[in-house]
Order: C-alpha cells, then sequence, then structure tokens
C-alpha cells in the first residue's frame, strides 16, 4: 500500500488533526509525520495499515460527546482516558470528588504518574494480551493504593473498557468497584 505524502496531510487536514495528535495515534512523533507529508521518509507497511485505520473511522464528533457526557453524569466513580497515552479526556462527579485538585488540573494531562503498582504492571501486561489490537476489550483488576494524597487510588477492584472513538483512536473507560 502506497499513500503520498500529499495524501496523508489532505486525509488529516479534512479530520482537522494535527500533525502531533495524528503522531499521537500512530505511536511516532510529530517530525515523523512532517517527514511523511513531505514524502521525505517512506510510510512503513504496519504505520501504513494503522493510517488506514485511523482514516477509516468515521468522524463523529457527536458520539465523543455523548460518551464524555454520560461519563460526567455516571453516578459511579468514573473515568476516560486516551488508552495510549493515558491523558484524561472525561471524569464523573463521584471521581472527580476523589481528587485533591479541581477537574482542570489533570484534563488532558496523562494520569499515569498516579498509577498504583498493580495498574502500572497491568498496563505492561497489555501488548502480550492484545488488547491494543482490539483481541480484548474488557480487562478488570485489582489494585492496590497508591498513596498520592493529590490523586488518590484506593485499594479495590476496577474494569478497564477499550473503547472506540470518533477520530479512529482508543479510549479507556476505567470504573472503581469498591
Amino acid at each position: 500500500m502506497t499513500i503520498s505524502g500529499a495524501g496523508i496531510r489532505r486525509m488529516r487536514l479534512l479530520r482537522s488533526m494535527k500533525q502531533g495528535h495524528l503522531a499521537e495515534l500512530l505511536g511516532v512523533n510529530q517530525a515523523t509525520v512532517s517527514r511523511w507529508e513531505r514524502d521525505q521518509l517512506a510510510l512503513p507497511v504496519e504505520q501504513a495499515i494503522k493510517l488506514e485505520r485511523v482514516f477509516a473511522a468515521p468522524p463523529h464528533e457527536a458520539v465523543d460527546t455523548a460518551l464524555k457526557r454520560l461519563v460526567e453524569d455516571s453516578v459511579r466513580p468514573v473515568h476516560l482516558i486516551c488508552d495510549r497515552t493515558h491523558r484524561l479526556l472525561a471524569a464523573s462527579r463521584p471521581r472527580q470528588a476523589e481528587w485533591r485538585a479541581p477537574l482542570g488540573a489533570f484534563l488532558g494531562r496523562s494520569l499515569f504518574s498516579y498509577a498504583s503498582a498493580e495498574i502500572a504492571a497491568a498496563e505492561q501486561s497489555l501488548e502480550e494480551c492484545g488488547w491494543h489490537e482490539g483481541r480484548l476489550s474488557s480487562l478488570t483488576l485489582d489494585t492496590g493504593a497508591n498513596g498520592n494524597a493529590l490523586l488518590p487510588i484506593a485499594a479495590g477492584r476496577v474494569p478497564w473498557e477499550r473503547i472506540m472513538l470518533s477520530d479512529g483512536s482508543a479510549g479507556r473507560l476505567v470504573t472503581t468497584m469498591g
């Protein structure tokens, strides 16, 4: 499969996507996307396949908006993160009540630095179980507390559910069962 640099740029711009966001979705840096778009670097086959998946996803922002609203209105402690970068996308009020800083302190930022040892270990195992390839769409783990005062994680059972977002990236719905 060959995709011209101009074709990559055109598809990216049609989706109102920045190079940095496309790079994040493909697991490369922004400079790599820039070089592909200028035909200065050949697009590897595995990246072309990922690129095709990203651009094949219909851009339905209304679906993402509805998902965000459902998360925010949930009566359970739940939050939605980007599956690859762990950036916080939305959080319910019960989840926000657990935190010692306002939502704005975390929104759009990676929460991985707050992970408990059990969450970090589970994250390391996702590649081998096919999580990112979609072979597994949910996983439940038991976690211990993280001991962090700003964003505390209590010991408990935590289901992770993988949800595709309109831009072709995956989100992860994280719920605390107690």
